[in-house]
């Protein structure tokens, strides 16, 4: 026979299994925090535990998953969050392969995605599968329009254009061509590389032969940096442009001395100290900032604010699904992702998001600066 202190003790037991959960509500996150794009996944990762774990009455539970920057292991992930998990919405995967690899089995479930990824094609054109999609980075063409505007105000007239061969470069050719057309700025070499490269000299030779004024890489990551250094090495000594892709502090530690110079038009949070007080982002992003450095003793790179924006549109929307419906109900998930479109005037670290049905980025110019590296260091570009 138990004693009364066992009975009592395996009474409580009992009466601690059969409480409800308190996650009410399960978020799943696919990261590339392994593999060719770890570099930005990472940071992703890490943000994870700095997002809302409660929001208004409701409990969060984030599931985490590393695709190994893999877009297959993408697919397999979403699946069993999707099919096991029954999670309420998905943030990530960050590769822009990644991501339009799952949107079929995203728009079927009827689950919203925040997609913390470079391309605009993850958003555009707006379709049936597209509609489930809101993008926590700004789109190609308010990135791009930035760097033609300088180039075209400091007299580069030819471009060599490098960028990877998958929807991330193909997209930034495509918008970086036509409004380089229109401002009678020619591309004169145009060549595609892969993120597990580990030699871009054939290409950089046909860039250097065509002797272009600047030349424009279109990558993220660790892979936004080999084509600048091996130009280098080969003697190329005209200006280089990157794409918000490169906007993270292992750019300056992997480019070092050879990356000194480079122009590219991101959020403002790298140049932090130097954006006026009254930018409504500062305050939000300063709030990332020192919970990211508290919690790991360094700052963060932007890709790692994609995914805290993706919690705060997250916050924002949940309070206005709930009037529909309880998560884990495809009416919870359906108001979900209108109420995402809805939003307005939320600031966010990267910029202001105003969503519309044809716009699931939502940013304007107040998503993005001018950069440069100066001294191994970012600098805004005044």
């Amino acid at each position: 026979m138990p004693s009364k202190a066992l009975r009592a003790a395996m009474a409580l037991l009992a009466a601690c299994l059969t409480l409800p959960s308190f996650a009410q509500m399960k978020i799943g996150v696919v990261t590339s925090s392994t593999g060719p794009t770890a570099l930005v996944g990472i940071p992703q990762k890490n943000t994870v535990p700095l997002l809302p774990t409660r929001i208004g009455d409701l409990t969060v539970q984030y599931i985490v998953l590393d695709d190994a920057s893999d877009t297959t292991q993408s697919v397999t992930a979403v699946r069993k969050l999707i099919n096991e998990d029954h999670v309420d919405a998905i943030i990530g995967p960050p590769g822009s392969p990644n991501t339009l690899a799952i949107l079929p089995f995203i728009a079927e479930a009827g689950v919203p995605l925040l997609a913390p990824v470079g391309t605009a094609a993850a958003v555009l054109p707006m379709d049936a599968q597209k509609k489930w999609v809101f993008k926590t980075t700004q789109n190609d063409d308010i990135i791009a329009q930035a760097l033609v505007d300088h180039m075209a105000l400091t007299g580069v007239r030819t471009v060599g254009f490098i960028g990877l061969n998958d929807p991330y470069g193909e997209n930034w050719h495509k918008v970086f061509a036509d409004l380089a057309a229109r401002r009678r700025i020619e591309i004169v070499a145009d060549e595609r590389y892969v993120r597990t490269d580990s030699s871009v000299t054939g290409q950089a030779l046909k860039l250097l032969a065509a002797k272009p004024d600047a030349v424009l890489i279109a990558a993220p990551g660790g892979a936004s940096v080999l084509p600048e250094t091996t130009l280098v090495d080969l003697g190329y000594r005209g200006r280089f442009y990157q794409t918000h892709g490169a906007a993270l502090p292992d750019f300056l530690k992997l480019g070092g001395k050879k990356v000194e110079g480079t122009i590219l038009a991101a959020g403002p949070m790298l140049v932090l100290p130097e954006i006026p007080d009254d930018n409504p982002s500062k305050k939000v992003a300063t709030a990332y900032i020192d919970a990211y450095r508290e919690r790991y003793g360094a700052a963060p790179a932007t890709f790692g604010a994609n995914v805290y924006d993706a919690g705060l549109l997250l916050e924002h929307a949940v309070p206005q699904a709930e009037k529909a419906g309880e998560p884990g109900t495809a009416a919870f998930r359906s108001a979900l992702r209108d109420a995402l479109e809805q939003t307005r005037d939320l600031v966010g670290t990267q910029g202001v998001y105003n969503m519309t049905p044809q716009d699931h980025s939502g940013f304007d110019q107040r998503g993005r600066v001018l950069i440069t590296v100066k001294n191994g260091n970012w600098a805004l570009v005044k």
